[in-house]
Parts: structure tokens; sequence; C-alpha cells
């Protein structure tokens, strides 16, 4: 055979030879499969960094506008606050926040209505993230990552309007003793310390007190709130009428005494009237009288309380259930929000302020004088907090 001849022979079978083509197809795809991988961790840093920056927009921009609603700075300092949050919320991802700091921008807008102001929060931040290395090898250095926030409202004085009628219980029950205990000095020369134990009607007092602080802290010069009482035991007796401030409610709570048997729907039902009142023009006396001080239109409440379960009407028929449980659906018909506490009750009590409330989380169990100094807190920090909310 040819020298020529050989060679071809060895040429043809080179070329149908298939051995190590995987490691020749691997050798040329390796280098893009690298890349790919490289592409794809810069792709999900930079979505992870994205939600970050986000979270610290959002999270500057509800700061700032709460911020300003409570006095604590001004539309002048508002930008650098909301600049040192962002960097503060970011240091936990970026090693230096000088750049990330001075590329956010954040502007701080008031509105007025009446006496009465709202704030709206822009707050827009950006910086460069750095690209692996094979990303920079190909022409990639660095990432934008951008986001933007906006919130609105937030009041200055941190409420709204708001009416507020109390429908409260002061049957012989509420005489009872609780098992939170005081001490006292005694003696006959003032020089023991005795113990005694506050009566459920004692309790409520100071309950209630810490409802009315939580609308004083919120509105001090009581342009805001508007508040009003009513107490039933089987009769219902005459109201503290609706009034600016809580000094009347407070008066009037701090006189009650416990006795005779329960009977709630008068006095539930004055608390309604009362709320949906018309004034001499035939027009909405409470919406009248805030927007005539604050430019609002009110948000209206009914506290009711009771420790126990309303007697039967043998004489009328009726049952003051029934009675109660129709003027909490006309009521909330009306949009009137009802917080209902049920004070060491039994069960049928219970049944009733669960219906009448809005929903569960206007209902509050309170087993004990502790659960219900929580409840009033709680509820008038619900009722007088304006709460600042994120529109982008």
């Amino acid at each position: 055979m040819s020298t020529f001849q050989s060679l071809k022979s060895s040429l043809s079978r080179l070329q149908k030879d298939r051995h190590g083509n995987f490691g020749m197809v691997t050798a040329i795809l390796l280098p893009i499969a690298i890349g790919a991988g490289a592409v794809a961790v810069d792709v999900t840093n930079a979505a992870l960094a994205k939600h970050q920056l986000q979270e610290a927009s959002d999270a500057a921009a509800l700061a700032t506008a709460s911020a300003l609603a409570e006095g604590k700075i001004d539309t002048t300092t508002a930008s650098a606050f909301a600049k040192d949050f962002v960097a503060g919320q970011m240091a936990n991802f970026i090693s230096d926040t000088t750049a990330l700091r001075a590329a956010t921008t954040a502007t701080a807008t008031k509105t007025t209505s009446g006496s009465a102001a709202s704030y709206s929060v822009n707050v827009s931040s950006s910086y460069s993230m750095q690209l692996s290395g094979l990303a920079r090898v190909i022409g990639f250095q660095t990432a934008n990552i951008a986001t933007s926030s906006q919130t609105a409202s937030g009041y200055s004085e941190k409420q709204g309007s708001v009416s507020i009628f109390l429908a409260l219980d002061k049957s012989g029950s509420m005489g009872d003793y609780t098992t939170t205990s005081y001490t006292y000095t005694c003696g006959k020369n003032h020089n023991k310390t005795c113990t005694a134990y506050y009566t459920k009607i004692a309790a409520l007092k100071l309950a209630v007190g810490n409802l009315t602080a939580e609308l004083d802290k919120a509105d001090p010069t009581h342009i805001y709130s508007r508040t009003g009482a009513v107490s039933y035991d089987l009769i219902t007796y005459p109201e503290a009428k609706l009034a600016w401030g809580t000094s009347a409610v407070t008066t009037y709570v701090n006189a009650l005494s416990a006795a005779n048997g329960t009977n709630s729907s008068g006095a539930v039902s004055m608390a309604y009237n009362s709320l949906i009142a018309k004034n001499n023009a035939g027009n909405d006396n409470e919406n009248a009288l805030h927007q005539a001080k604050t430019g609002q239109t009110p948000k209206k409440y009914i506290v009711f309380m009771t420790d126990g379960d309303n007697n039967d009407d043998s004489s009328g028929g009726r049952s003051y259930d029934t009675l109660t449980k129709d003027t909490c659906n006309k009521a909330k018909g009306d949009g009137i929000e009802i917080y209902t506490v049920a004070f060491m009750a039994p069960v049928n009590g219970q049944a009733l302020l669960k219906y009448c409330a809005t929903d569960d989380n206007h209902y509050f169990k309170a087993e004990s004088m502790s659960d219900l100094l929580a409840a009033f807190k709680e509820i008038g920090a619900k009722t007088s907090d304006q709460t600042t909310r994120l529109i982008n």
C-alpha cells in the first residue's frame, strides 16, 4: 500500500471515529455554561438587592410620615431623616452606604384641611451593585438597583375626627370584688399597711381612664374627639352628652355606683341615637360639628361593656337581648364601629357582645381587671390613631 493510500485510509478512519466527542463538546460549552451560571447568580442577587432596597424605601417613607405626624421632624428636615433611615436599613446588606445616601431623594408635602394637617412622603433610592468577575470580563461591571415609595395620610395630631359613645354596665354584680388587690395605710395611727381588693366598678373607672388618656394624648387640644357616656342597670340613666374632649365622660363615670339588674337595650339605643342625631337644620349633628372645626367627617364608635346577662322582661314580653341586637344591627348598617368588652361575663353575656361587635377584632373578653384595663387602653389607641399607609 502506498504512503498516500495509507494516509487516506487513516484519515477516513479518523473521520468515522466518534470517540472523544463528549470531551470536545464539553470543552467548547463549559465556558458558556459557567458564564450562564454567573449571569444567573448576578440576576438573582440583583432581584434580592432590589427587594431589600424596596423594603428600606417603604420603611423610610412610613417612618418619615409618622415622624412628621407626631411633630418629631418638620418638612425641612424630612429629607435628611429619610436618607438616614434608608442608609441605616441597608447597612446590613452593603458595606458602604455613602453613595446610596447621596443617591436617595425624599420629598415631604404638607396638606391642610381646616386645622388638620396630613403629609405625603416620596422616597427614591438607588445604588450600583458590583457584578461577578466573569460578567465584568464580558463588559458588565455594575447593575443599577433603584426603587421608590410613597405614603399618604398621617395627621399631625395623630388622629382624625372621632365621636365615641360609651354604654356601661353598672348593675349590682359590678359591685363584686375582682382578684386584683391594692394596699393602703390603715390603723388608728395610720401606721399599718392593709390590703383590699378592687370592685368591678372601680376597675371600670380606671379602665375608662385608660381610654380617655389615649384620646387626650392624641388630641390634647380637644378639637378632634367628642365623647359621651350612658350607664345602665335595669333602667337607662341620664347620659353625659357628646362633648369635645373627655372631661365630661370622666366625671360621669367616676360617679357610678353598682346596683340592680341588667338591661342593656336602652343604653345601646341611646348611644346609637346620640351618634346619628340631627341638628336644627336636619343634618347629621356630629358630622356638622366636626366639619365646622376640622373639615373632616368623623368616624363613629360605640363602646359597649357588660359583666352579666340581660334580665328577661316578663311583663312586657320582650327580649332585652333581641332589642340590643336590633340596635347593634342598625348601628353597624350606618357605618358605626362597635367595640364590646365582656368583663368576667357569663356565656350569654359574652354571646351578646360577640354578636354586637363589628368583628372579632372589636370584641374583648376580659377575665381579670388587668384584661379590662388593657382592653380599654387598646380601644382608646385604636380609635384615636390615624395610620400612615403606602400608596405606591
